[in-house]
């Protein structure tokens, strides 16, 4: 039997292996001269043309980010109830209330329209998820946040050199970040890189991350302990090498599955988006939850739902909003199956992947 298609795959190779122990003889292990290094980097790599901030988390990046840019008790910032957790506990942490809006079918992002009706006098922010590698719709989005008084905050956790008309993710608010877990584009081993272009939003972050103090013992506000370490840096000084090359991979291993499958909806592509595939995303009109056992039970085959639980129907923010009043949340949260596409699946897996969804989905699976 051919080896099993994992659903996502992290990669790490001798060099980040090198790295980590360079650092560990060295004896400088907690954040020092390698995460000013990594945050230096990343900025360049992906042409951001702004300050980068290393955390340990891509949730503690939102966290910092939405304090550091004034969010407070009180406030509301809207939010997509398709994505994952983070994005409204990042909000609810700061003592604010996420309000969640309804997405776009095309892209699985925020639709502006929705957000627009959503927004009151308490909203301060909008967050959107630039969801499976897509950027969101961030004309409208910042043109609607101009006209409100609003920010922006991006979730670009998934998004790793996306960009919209030119323009990188992460680039378009008072601060993005980027995960940097295991299984996104590019990994540390875990952490968050919040991108900010008003210093003193990046001055704030510096602090928050650092127990509230730039210089030890003169702490200036109530701070977290949420640094990277220098072990983690280096992993991630080394896949920005790599992430390029992974990412032409991914959209590549996309272009065959888009051209090949049947029976399931590919993911769109906006006209001036670049997408780089965190997941390869189809819907699944009739019985997802089928379909998914069956690639996995008689094919091998991995795959993942994300998010089959919407944000809104969670413990700690149900009964806030009405399922109603987010209907195509509601269906993506029925259809959508990611399919493997991460650089490790190769052209026999590519393969395997088209045959057995075409099998299945003529077969009525």
């Amino acid at each position: 039997m051919a080896d099993f298609i994992p659903p996502a795959k992290p990669l790490i190779g001798e060099e980040e292996i090198e790295a980590v122990t360079r650092v560990m003889r060295s004896g400088m292990i907690a954040q020092g001269p390698e995460v000013a290094a990594f945050e230096k980097e990343f900025s360049e790599h992906f042409g951001l043309g702004r300050a980068s901030v290393a955390v340990n988390s891509g949730t503690s990046g939102q966290h910092i980010g939405l304090l550091s840019s004034g969010v407070k008790a009180g406030d509301e910032v809207i939010v997509p109830s398709f994505t994952f957790a983070a994005t409204c506990n990042s909000v609810a942490l700061t003592g604010a209330t996420p309000v969640f809006a309804d997405i776009d079918a095309d892209d699985f992002c925020l639709s502006p329209a929705a957000v627009e009706a959503t927004i009151t006098e308490r909203t301060v922010g909008i967050m959107p998820v630039h969801l499976y590698g897509h950027p969101a719709k961030m004309d409208q989005l910042v043109a609607l946040a101009d006209k409100h008084g609003l920010q922006i905050f991006e979730d670009a956790a998934q998004a790793h050199g996306a960009s919209l008309h030119g323009k990188p993710v992460g680039t378009f608010g008072s601060f993005g970040m980027f995960s940097l877990y295991p299984t996104k584009n590019m990994t540390s081993g875990e952490g968050g890189m919040i991108t900010v272009a008003d210093p003193e939003i990046e001055r704030r972050a510096r602090l928050y991350r650092n127990q509230g103090m730039l210089q030890q013992y003169h702490n200036e506000v109530v701070g977290l302990n949420n640094r990277m370490t220098d072990i983690h840096a280096a992993i991630g000084r080394v896949q920005l090498t790599k992430v390029d090359a992974w990412t032409r991979q991914r959209q590549a291993n996309a272009a065959f599955l888009s051209a090949n499958l049947e029976g399931v909806t590919p993911p769109p592509v906006a006209d001036g988006a670049v997408h780089v595939y965190h997941q390869y995303t189809v819907r699944v009109p009739e019985d997802r939850d089928g379909l998914a056992k069956a690639l996995k039970e008689q094919y091998d085959i991995g795959s993942g739902m994300f998010y089959p639980v919407p944000n809104h129907q969670l413990k700690p923010f149900a009964d806030r909003t009405d399922d109603a009043a987010l209907p195509e949340t509601m269906q993506a949260a029925r259809e959508c199956l990611s399919l493997p596409v991460h650089p490790s699946v190769d052209q026999a897996g590519l393969e395997r992947i088209v045959a057995a969804v075409n099998a299945l989905a003529k077969a009525g699976a």
